[in-house]
């Protein structure tokens, strides 16, 4: 039987006068191959280990393939030869195998095996016919839950599922991977150790454009998921688009020799929203003047100049809301294949969906689907995937209000999938709603000395941020303070000489 490449009818509806019943066709297979491929491995098992890794039962077509394959894997498992001989008794009394001339089926599909250095291409021949299958079951499910008039599932709800459906297919479907010797992965290591020795930098990921973190990262790492936390007015989204502008930026003005293009999923705030907050940084006019249309005429040119440079900038925003996770990595890969991808920003991971439209009755399941999903996007594009989280209350009930790794918010997968976490911390944001006031019975030296610690304190704070690294595969942990001006909503590095003098 020949391989085919059809669905399995024409899902179009009849129009006009009845038509006669749209003709079967078979769905993709290759029996020849499947029977090339058993009788291989039944005359020698090493032939096995070419397929093994990949291939299961349920991808042959013919059942009693899929039977026999299960056979031999067991035996194989096992430590036992699987052969004619050692598989006879077994299927002796099977009755699907009997309509194939029981037993003897085997020790045929033994004879007529002409070579087996073959077997690794039968295996994966078979592999692109199951997935071929699948795409027509999964096709013929779109097409008829499509026609169904469920009100409690929409259009966008059935595009999730079908991509969830894909998802898992392309995640089942590559058949490729296997160990790597151990000197290519040497050379990997030293060809990007020497990628950072040449920069002035010396920064081997993406950098940040913070020079104090990208020390203490060596920049944003392909292939890693980095959470960055922290309680709400904290500055995780004014920092994550601080990173993602600097890394857009420096990638325009090296030439690409520096950071990367941008893809930033902001699912809390609009295009626009992002776009004027880049914009009152870059000016320096606060955001909710350039709102509000209060703008000096000396400010135009500023703006025009700073238009025509984010223009260039390879800055690209999907503000589309409550995307799944799956949606995410279909539109990372198109732009990484039409525009290239080197960061992805996602704000913020709650407002992710999880694949299933029923995810949402159990929260923590599926925020580890999400996270787990990310990760994923991070390996299979080799990019750093840079997502934002929200951090549980349990931090305002202490007197210390910096953040740890058990605040994490709902699912304990985020620190388990993370390669590194940091969160945002402003003390100055805690001590300006802690302002002293005097206690019925505290004199007036208690009060004022009391009120000049606090104002030395809020001195000391005033404009800065804390950035604590509390997980990194492949680094230290620890603090880095930064400079950060909540009216332009900028993070920068933190001149201490100057920070001293003033």
């Amino acid at each position: 039987m020949t391989s085919q490449t059809s669905s399995l009818f024409d899902p179009r509806p009849s129009v006009g006068p009845a038509k006669s019943a749209p003709e079967y066709r078979t769905p993709p297979n290759n029996e020849e191959a499947e029977q090339a491929l058993l009788g291989a491995i039944l005359v020698n098992n090493k032939a096995y280990e070419k397929v093994g890794e990949f291939l299961r039962a349920e991808h042959f077509y013919d059942p009693v393939h899929q039977r026999i394959f299960a056979a031999i894997t067991k035996m194989i498992d096992r430590g036992q030869i699987a052969n004619p001989v050692t598989l006879k008794a077994l299927f002796d009394n099977d009755a699907d195998l009997a309509v194939e001339g029981g037993s003897a089926y085997l020790a045929e599909l033994a004879a007529n095996v002409v070579t087996v250095v073959n077997a690794g291409d039968y295996g994966k021949t078979i592999h692109d016919l199951f997935i071929r299958r699948q795409l027509i079951e999964v096709g013929t499910d779109m097409v008829n839950e499509a026609y169904r008039h469920d009100l409690d599932v929409t259009a966008l709800d059935q595009i999730g599922e079908a991509e969830k459906q894909l998802f898992d297919l392309a995640s089942t479907g590559d058949v490729q991977g296997g160990f790597v010797a151990f000197g290519e992965s040497v050379k990997h290591a030293i060809a990007t150790a020497e990628v950072a020795f040449r920069r002035s930098s010396h920064v081997t990921g993406v950098t940040t454009g913070l020079i104090d973190i990208d020390r203490k990262l060596g920049g944003l790492h392909p292939s890693d998921l980095v959470i960055l936390a922290g309680r709400p007015s904290m500055g995780k989204t004014a920092l994550a688009t601080n990173i993602a502008f600097n890394a857009a930026r420096a990638h325009m003005r090296s030439g690409g020799q520096e950071g990367g293009v941008v893809g930033f999923f902001s699912l809390e705030m609009s295009a626009e929203q992002l776009a004027t907050r880049i914009l009152a940084e870059v000016v320096e006019v606060p955001g909710d003047k350039i709102r509000r249309g209060e703008i000096r005429d000396s400010d135009f040119p500023k703006f025009v100049q700073a238009s025509q440079d984010l223009a260039r900038c390879p800055f690209y925003v999907d503000d589309t809301p409550a995307l799944s996770v799956s949606a995410v990595r279909t539109r990372c890969r198109r732009l990484k294949r039409t525009s290239g991808l080197n960061m992805v920003v996602v704000d913020y991971l709650q407002l992710l969906r999880g694949s299933s439209s029923r995810g949402s009755e159990n929260r923590v399941q599926e925020i580890s689907e999400i996270t787990r999903g990310l990760k994923a996007i991070a390996k299979e594009l080799e990019v750093p995937v840079i997502a934002l989280s929200q951090l549980s209350r349990a931090v305002e009930l202490r007197e210390d209000k910096r953040p740890q790794l058990a605040d994490l918010r709902e699912s304990g997968s985020i620190e388990q999938d993370a390669d590194v976490v940091m969160f945002v911390f402003r003390e100055q944001y805690y001590l300006e709603r802690a302002e002293p006031s005097r206690r019925p019975d505290e004199s007036d030296d208690k009060f004022n000395d009391r009120y000049q610690r606090w104002q030395q304190r809020l001195g000391e704070v005033h404009n800065t941020a804390e950035v604590i690294i509390a997980k990194q595969r492949h680094g230290p942990i620890g603090t880095v303070r930064l400079y950060f001006d909540g009216q332009f909503t900028k993070f920068g590095d933190l001149d201490q000489r100057n920070q001293d003098d003033d």
